[in-house]
């Protein structure tokens, strides 16, 4: 299949529909103190440290990933996190978390506010809030291209000769085991490690979201996103936070205001540009 730089943005245009859609609904209404835990509130302690503290995997483009020997951040939730520490005229530090411990640490205070491409599940939000919507996905699978026909669906993945890879702690590891029982599954705890994995013949497909299987065939021209616009399922991205609507109310009307000057569309088409 001929992979172009049209074709990935197209792609990446109707899984951000949703979040654009969003954009046009009305104001978030501020709500109530009285909602606030009696606890100090999130937005107080940022503004006493003067300091944003973003927890991030940084292993997941096109939203937290690392670059060169510094292992500086990059990406579009790196970016977003910039511009949002920016409109709360604080400082930013990024705080390395992982998917395993994502919730734990948020509970433990070591970040603020998660900024990952962390998916909105049911289970999360009874522990913490979310934002609206950043963009909306859904889980694709990703294998050598020759075996694209294979793996096109749930029920031709979920079979005994299957060795299926995927990163430990997060949704894609509930979807495997979900989803595949009867296939061979293959815990890899290094997520980046995956793709080349799959290179190299170690394991046979993995079920991620569908913008990531966007972003790693560019990466490994053997590869091949296998209907990433017919997903298995769909969900919402969001940020993460403690559960205090007052700092959700900050958080929800800084990004609508975002996505009414499209700023989610425009870092998307930048991480796409700088993969050709």
């Amino acid at each position: 299949m001929l992979k172009t730089y049209n074709y990935l943005l197209n792609s990446f245009l109707l899984l951000i529909t949703t979040s654009l859609t969003i954009s046009c609904g009305p104001k978030i209404v501020k709500h109530s103190d009285s909602f606030t835990d009696s606890k100090i509130s999130t937005l107080k302690t940022i503004k006493d440290r003067d300091t944003l503290r973003v927890g991030t995997t940084g292993d997941f483009m096109p939203f937290s990933y690392k670059i060169d020997s510094n292992k500086i951040y990059a990406g579009l939730d790196i970016e977003m996190a910039k511009t949002l520490a920016k409109s709360l005229d604080v400082e930013v530090a990024f705080i390395e978390t992982s998917w395993p411990t994502l919730m734990e640490d948020l509970r433990n205070g070591k970040f603020d506010i998660g900024m990952s491409g962390i998916t909105i599940t049911p289970e999360r939000q009874t522990k913490a809030f979310f934002s609206i919507p950043v963009l909306s996905s859904g889980k694709a699978a990703i294998t050598r291209d020759e075996n694209s026909l294979n793996y096109n669906s749930i029920e031709k993945i979920n079979k005994q000769n299957v060795r299926v890879i995927f990163n430990p702690g997060g949704t894609n590891e509930a979807f495997a085991r979900a989803n595949f029982p009867k296939s061979r599954l293959i815990l890899n705890d290094n997520n980046l490690d995956i793709f080349q994995k799959l290179v190299d013949g170690e394991a046979d497909v993995m079920v991620t979201d569908a913008v990531e299987t966007l972003m790693q065939e560019q990466i490994h021209k053997e590869l091949e996103a296998v209907n990433p616009n017919q997903p298995f399922n769909s969900f919402d991205f969001g940020y993460l936070i403690e559960k205090d609507a007052v700092f959700k109310t900050v958080i929800d009307n800084w990004l609508l205001s975002q996505q009414k000057d499209s700023v989610v569309f425009k870092l998307l088409k930048k991480e796409i540009i700088n993969l050709n």
